[in-house]
Parts: structure tokens; sequence; C-alpha cells
């Protein structure tokens, strides 16, 4: 997490920058301009060169129209892999794909110059829809990519993979879409959970099999296909009658394969909130309240709200005992305490037989481990991470 001046330090610098991107014509250009319908690794900024991004212009891409842009920002400057995984859905939908090859976490300088710089250069070289202009960034690159859409006006949407707010404090309302997406053993899964539960503005958040990475394709490309549902709802583009039909059907049947009662109600309560106003969602809302007046849903529900609660508040305690090993008169006692919880939980990681307690217990040592050694300078503390280590690659 960046700290709250550095927030502030990159919101001062985008808020002129993305609109950049959308508010230059495309110049002419003396190079010879990037392939269409392949990924480009390298195109670099004019204005600097040591800033370049990866590229996909769709293969149907051509300067008499605005086309959608979705700029890209990885924790590990991996431009190409961050383009890669939109590809199908860009070329499907007419997306330009930005992945910046220089923003990376740790970097405040970094980020802010690469942002700055492929604005700037895709607003000058490429045909850009000023309307249509979305963010994604998987974790750190998430923050930025939040970043960048909470210090600009006229931001069309944010896809925020395992991350969210650059200073992780939920919010009831931004003025923009959100799709967020988290693994199951995700580290940040309970704060993607935590940021679904407390927005009231358009969003959703897919939860699939895995850990702290990137989105499986068939997410992305719905993350897209999403952005274009609630652009046809707020009049950014056109509105498709086939297309929400298929997106609508889509929808269904993830709601009819879901595990049970109080697995289906939070489906069929996005797929109302989503397709309202673009098609008749009556007979949907009246299943999910019926659904959701059941007492054994409303007790599986409470039940999924009640664990995440207490997940938070196991992972504070382990953070407080944390802080209290900087305490000589507690070392010892703390130090004994962490390392029972921590070997309870290496156990749970360790079974055989995929489980909520095996998830819970894998997220909790992924969110105690990483960055272990900036928080804590206890060399006895470390070496019993290096310990848990294996559980947690699990």
């Amino acid at each position: 997490m960046l700290r709250d001046c550095t927030v502030q330090r990159l919101l001062v610098v985008t808020v002129t920058v993305v609109a950049a991107v959308a508010g230059r014509a495309p110049a002419a250009r003396a190079q010879q301009e990037p392939a269409r319908g392949v990924i480009v690794d390298d195109v670099k900024c004019a204005s600097d060169a040591a800033q370049s991004y990866a590229l996909y212009l769709p293969s149907t891409y051509s300067r008499d129209r605005g086309w959608s842009l979705l700029m890209a920002f990885h924790p590990a400057a991996r431009g190409r892999a961050m383009v890669e995984k939109y590809q199908v859905a860009a070329e499907r939908y007419g997306y330009i794909v930005a992945g910046s090859n220089t923003s990376r976490n740790g970097s405040f300088t970094a980020s802010a110059a690469a942002v700055k710089a492929m604005s700037a250069d895709l607003g000058q070289r490429f045909a850009i829809d000023a309307s249509r202009v979305y963010l994604t960034g998987m974790s750190g690159g998430a923050r930025v990519a939040l970043m960048v859409a909470l210090g600009s006006k006229g931001i069309a949407g944010v896809i925020a993979s395992s991350a969210g707010y650059p200073d992780s404090k939920p919010r009831a309302s931004v003025p923009f879409p959100i799709y967020g997406t988290a693994g199951t053993e995700d580290f940040n899964y309970l704060e993607m959970r935590q940021l679904d539960r407390r927005l009231t503005t358009p969003h959703r958040l897919a939860i699939f099999e895995g850990g702290h990475t990137l989105p499986p394709d068939e997410v992305a490309l719905d993350a897209i296909e999403w952005m274009e549902l609630q652009a046809m709802k707020s009049s950014l583009r056109p509105k498709d009658d086939a297309l929400v039909a298929r997106w609508f059907e889509k929808r269904q049947q993830q709601i009819a394969s879901a595990d049970g009662a109080a697995a289906a109600v939070p489906l069929l309560e996005a797929l109302v909130d989503d397709f309202k106003g673009v098609r008749d969602v009556s007979a949907e809302s009246a299943r999910a309240k019926e659904l959701a007046a059941q007492p054994e849903v409303k007790k599986a529900i409470a039940r999924q709200r009640s664990d995440d609660d207490a997940e938070s508040r196991r992972l504070a305690e382990m953070f407080e005992l944390e802080a209290g090993l900087a305490d000589e008169s507690r070392h010892a006692m703390n130090l004994g305490r962490l390392r029972d919880q921590l070997l309870k939980y290496k156990r749970a990681a360790e079974s055989e037989t995929d489980s909520p307690e095996r998830r819970q217990a894998r997220r909790l040592l992924r969110s105690v481990t990483f960055g272990a050694a900036d928080r804590v300078e206890d060399s006895q503390y470390l070496r019993l991470l290096q310990e848990i280590a294996p559980a947690v690659r699990r």
C-alpha cells in the first residue's frame, strides 16, 4: 500500500494526464504505425523513449472513428501479460489495449511517469473515444489504476484484479463502474469482498479458483462484456438487444450452476442490478427475493459474512502480535502466540482436501508472509515464517 501523501501526489499528477488520452486528436506520424491484430511488445513514447508500453490494436482499427481504450498496469511492469489477458475481448469489442512496461510496485516516480507518458502518447498516436477510457491493473497495478480513476474525470470504468483502492479504505460510491476479481486463496480476497460489500454504485466481483493472479481468460472477457453493458446503460454506446440477450443467457447459466440457493441469491441480485433498464428482470428479482427469504438461505448468507468478519479479525490480531514483537517485555509471549497460530494455519493449509478452512488458512498465511520483512525486523519471527513458506506456496 502506498502512503497517503504519495497517493495524493499521484492523484494530482493524474488529474490532467488521463484528459490527455482523450483530449488530443491523433497526430500524423512519420514512423510506421504499429501492426494491427497482434501484440506489439515495445512501443516507445515519443516524449520519453525510456517509457514504453505493450500494445494491441484490433485488426479492424482505423482512424475514421474513436475507439475504446484500456490502459493496464502490472506490479512487475509486465505490460505484455496485461495486454494478453484482454486481447480476445479487445478484438471482439473494439478496444485498444496498452500495458505499461515501466509502472511497477514500490516506485511512485515510476508509476507517475509511466501514466503521464503513456497517456500523452496514446492520445497523440491513436483515435480514441473520449468517453470510453478504461483502466485495469493487477495487485499494485490495480491500486495505480484506481488512483488514476479517483483523480480523473470521465473514466468509463476500472477492472481491479486482486487489489482495491490505493489507501485500502472501502467506499460507498465512486464515479465509475468497478469490476473486481480475486482468487479463493488470494491474500487480498477479503479486501475485494469488503470493497464489493460497501459499494452502492455499479460494481461486480468475480471470484475464481486460485490465488493472487490475473483472472482466468473467461473472467477477463466477462469483465469487458460487463463494461460494455454499463456503457449501454449510461448511453456511452448504443443498446444492442442481441448482445444483451446473449450476456443475459450467459449469466442465467452461471446462476443455474451455482452451488445451492445461498450461492444463487447474490448472483441473481447482481443480474437484476446489471440488466435493470436494458431488459425486463422482474422474474429474476422476484426469484431472488423468494430465495433470500428462506430461513436456510438467510443463515448461509449471514454465515458467509460472519466468516469474512472473523477472518478479518484473525488477521488484525496477527498483525497486532507482530507489532508487539518490538516490546522486549512481551516479545517471548507474542512470538509464542504467533508460532501457535501460524503452525495451526500451516496444518490446515497443507490439507489434501479442499475446504473453506484450507482456503482461509492459505489466505491468512499469504497475508502474513507477504511483505513481512518490510513490517518486522525480528529475526526469530522471520525464520519462523521461512518454516511456514512451503505451506504458503501450495
